[in-house]
């Protein structure tokens, strides 16, 4: 090689070398744009479950407002009812970080608390003033437990009750006045107390139209029959035990027994094929033209104002429980808290979405678009109890509601209550004071396992 190849031979090697350098570059330029983007601009979310329900629906509309505001996805995912129990507690078993947040029964505030699933609240609720502004009942009923101790599990989301649909045009057609009147000597209107919803029941009763009295609680899956139960066994002044777990004598109280036989002097009133029926078919009952009044949680009466739904929606009205014999009168609680859950990784959003769903406002448009808010102001509002026909019904009842147990132990004692009482009411398989007793045993042997009674 000559001296003169020597500058042509460099060039071309320069060449080379910057292009290779360049291509190496190339892709860096890139992607790296991509992922820092990423990093600074992250997907903020948070996930709620909950059961396939309107009310869901509805919750997943008011999060779209909360991600207006602040960015932050709110997704809901949701579950049929018969499933959302065990697919709730398979994930919480496994430690899933499937949801950040469950709406859970008031019923598994017991279970949720002392295994660990359900972050304690009590603090935050207290800074944020929560207590102050959800109804008491609420905070007792979806929030707290154990009962009278102050700690506090969630935040009271959908409130609900047992309360009564009843058809206004047939009590209030003259001729059915008239004739109520000559047979039962007072007259026929939203019923007082049980015994008078009883005689209109009866009265009602009519096979041969197609059309009958009354239409109550009877299903034996979950916590059905038992539900409706102890609407009645409350208002006659009985109890499913003492706040020290004593259940013989209590739940097997004269009380308890009168209590009993009367939901079942209810069942003979019910339509045919009335042996499973819960808030599906007692909804039915009214949209069906089949009864005169009919047993259901508050949550589902909006499709009982929907001429869509409802043929009778125009002449369909609301009650709240009436008096037991000794003038007092409570509601099965229905309804249930938002809690956030301890394997979530993103409790400090979850800790917003609470603290944004609990203000004044955003309860006032939860309760416009259809939920049961427990908000103090917003029940108390004028324009909230003519917002439905049923909404100062709902008030009432949810100033009188009581619940079946919330210990770690309900679905067991959910199991029990249910065989007996449907076994008594539809089946006949026991005598009501056989059904008590046997109630009554199961119940303080399961207590007893438990470790409730100190030797």
């Amino acid at each position: 090689m000559t001296r003169q190849d020597l500058p042509q031979k460099f060039i071309i090697l320069s060449l080379i070398f910057i292009i290779g350098f360049i291509l190496i570059l190339q892709p860096a330029k890139q992607t790296l744009p991509k992922r820092a983007s990423k990093a600074h601009h992250p997907e903020k979310s948070i996930t709620i479950f909950w059961a396939e329900w309107a009310p869901a629906h509805d919750l997943q509309a008011l999060g779209k407002e909360f991600t207006k505001e602040t960015g932050i996805k709110v997704i809901v995912k949701t579950s049929p009812f018969t499933r959302w129990q065990n697919e709730t507690f398979q994930e919480l078993n496994k430690h899933a970080q499937t949801f950040d947040l469950i709406v859970g029964d008031s019923q598994w505030l017991g279970r949720g608390s002392t295994e660990g699933h359900y972050i304690e609240l009590t603090r935050w609720i207290k800074e944020k003033e929560i207590d102050k502004t959800m109804t008491a009942a609420s905070l007792s009923g979806y929030a707290e437990y154990p009962k009278g101790s102050g700690k506090y599990w969630g935040v009271p989301l959908e409130g609900d009750a047992m309360g009564w649909a009843y058809r206004k045009d047939k009590f209030e057609d003259p001729k059915e006045m008239a004739a109520f009147k000559a047979k039962y000597g007072y007259e026929l209107a939203v019923p007082k107390t049980w015994a008078e919803l009883r005689d209109i029941a009866e009265f009602f009763y009519r096979p041969n139209e197609n059309f009958y009295g009354v239409s109550i609680i009877t299903m034996e899956a979950y916590d059905g029959i038992t539900m409706g139960f102890e609407n009645v066994l409350f208002s006659f002044g009985g109890e499913w035990g003492t706040n020290d777990y004593k259940i013989k004598g209590v739940v097997n109280s004269e009380n308890g027994k009168k209590a009993l036989e009367f939901y079942k002097e209810l069942y003979k009133f019910c339509p045919p094929g009335w042996e499973h029926a819960f808030w599906t078919e007692d909804a039915e009952a009214i949209t069906q033209g089949k009864t005169a009044m009919s047993m259901n949680f508050f949550a589902f009466f909006p499709d009982l104002i929907n001429p869509k739904i409802n043929p009778y929606a125009h002449v369909t009205g609301f009650f709240a429980n009436p008096k037991g014999p000794d003038g007092k009168n409570f509601s099965a609680l229905g309804g249930m808290g938002i809690s956030l859950i301890s394997y979530s990784k993103k409790k400090d959003l979850a800790f917003l979405f609470l603290a944004w769903l609990a203000k004044d406002a955003v309860q006032q448009k939860w309760a416009d678009l259809g939920g049961y808010t427990c908000d103090k102001d917003v029940l108390n509002s004028g324009a909230f109890l003519k917002a439905t026909p049923y909404n100062k019904a709902f008030k009432e009842s949810m100033e009188m509601v009581k619940d079946f147990w919330v210990t770690p132990e309900y679905d067991t004692l959910l199991a029990v209550s249910q065989k007996y009482l449907h076994g008594y009411v539809v089946d006949n398989q026991f005598s009501s004071r056989e059904a008590l007793d046997l109630l009554a045993d199961d119940w303080e042997n399961i207590f007893e396992y438990a470790g409730y009674y100190k030797e």
